[in-house]
């Protein structure tokens, strides 16, 4: 049997690493004497993500373009040569059979050098609203998987093969999980549980929003586990208390899944694939400063299926609490969420990317 080779490049945030661990996985599974090697940005949070997970990385001097001017700017050709060579020394030595790429600015250098290696190369692209990256990358891709419809204006139609995200397959059947979850993080079992996301760098406006509503959600008889990422972790651990578990990054997606009753998250393309798989009622809170807004556009493919509730950014100080509990009184409406996000899932598409990747072999 071929002893196969595969590079995976992501990162930046949670939303590009982990749909690459979730590939390198699942390729492992099928390939189960293949070798891999990641590639990243040196100061970003792959560098740890990635070896947690059991997996070898190697790091590129690579950061992104500021919109204003600044000294990282200026630097930013000299890093992005410095990748390419870098780029092209691993290829070299590892010899991969495949890369493949699930956006951020690391994946750029490495699947530019492939390409021109003669190395068949793979696009994962996780939204609505495609990274300026994988734009560029797409045009040499041998496949793009995507997770939406209607992405022709951005990518090679005959290139592209709707594949959904790729989540953590624990995630599958979390009911089994709740007793366990609620153990591991020390809640009531007679209490319904809050879950808030706010990806894993944080959300500013999503904290401070919980810390004005803090006494009015533990008065209706709610439990938290409060997600408020490293940034501001700081900031906000002074809340923990006995119905409040502040954390500022989460290792068991699946206990906190499976212990929660209601969520408020974020709409970043993996956290909407998961909460479709998770099932459980949702509001969206979408961070309006990302490119195109395309959170809004994750979530409003789910509004408008009837599978969660919509709260923008300058709606949160009028209707955060109305909201909120109107949904927690009504079981009816949490039951209508859940199902309807439920039909929205793919929970296949790790196999359906790797099979994309088995033909370039």
């Amino acid at each position: 049997m071929t002893n196969y080779k595969f590079i995976l490049s992501g990162g930046g945030t949670g939303g590009h690493i982990y749909p690459a661990i979730a590939i390198a996985n699942e390729l492992k599974l099928k390939f189960p004497d293949a070798e891999f090697l990641f590639v990243g940005a040196k100061d970003k949070m792959e560098m740890q993500k990635v070896p947690q997970a059991g997996y070898e990385i190697k790091g590129l001097w690579i950061a992104g373009i500021q919109r204003k001017l600044t000294l990282q700017n200026l630097m930013f050709p000299l890093k992005l040569a410095t990748s390419l060579l870098e780029s092209r020394r691993i290829i070299r030595q590892f010899r991969p059979n495949v890369v493949i790429g699930t956006g951020g600015f690391a994946s750029g250098p490495l699947l530019q050098a492939a390409g021109l290696a003669g190395i068949p190369t793979v696009i994962q692209e996780q939204n609505s609203f495609p990274g300026i990256t994988n734009k560029l990358l797409s045009k040499k891709a041998n496949a793009i998987c995507v997770a939406y419809q209607n992405l022709e204006r951005f990518f090679p139609k005959n290139k592209m093969i709707l594949t959904g995200n790729p989540v953590r397959q624990d995630l599958i059947d979390i009911e089994i999980k709740r007793d366990e979850a609620i153990t591991f993080y020390g809640l009531d079992p007679n209490k319904k549980t809050l879950l808030i996301l706010g990806g894993s760098l944080g959300a500013r406006r999503v904290n401070q929003l919980i810390e004005k509503e803090l006494q009015n959600i533990l008065s209706q008889d709610v439990q938290i586990i409060w997600q408020c990422g490293k940034l501001y972790f700081e900031d906000y651990k002074k809340h923990n208390q006995q119905n409040v578990r502040v954390v500022d990054f989460i290792e068991r997606m699946d206990f906190v899944y499976a212990a929660a009753d209601v969520i408020i998250s974020r709409a970043g393309a993996s956290s909407v694939s998961e909460l479709c798989i998770v099932g459980k009622p949702v509001i969206f809170i979408p961070s309006p400063n990302v490119a195109e807004d395309h959170q809004t556009k994750n979530a409003k493919a789910i509004v408008d299926a009837k599978g969660a509730i919509l709260l923008k950014e300058s709606e949160l100080d009028t209707q955060f609490s109305i909201v909120f509990e109107a949904l927690l009184k009504d079981q009816g409406k949490q039951k209508q969420l859940s199902e309807n996000i439920k039909k929205l899932a793919m929970p296949n598409a790790t196999k359906a990317i790797v099979e994309q990747i088995e033909k370039l072999l």
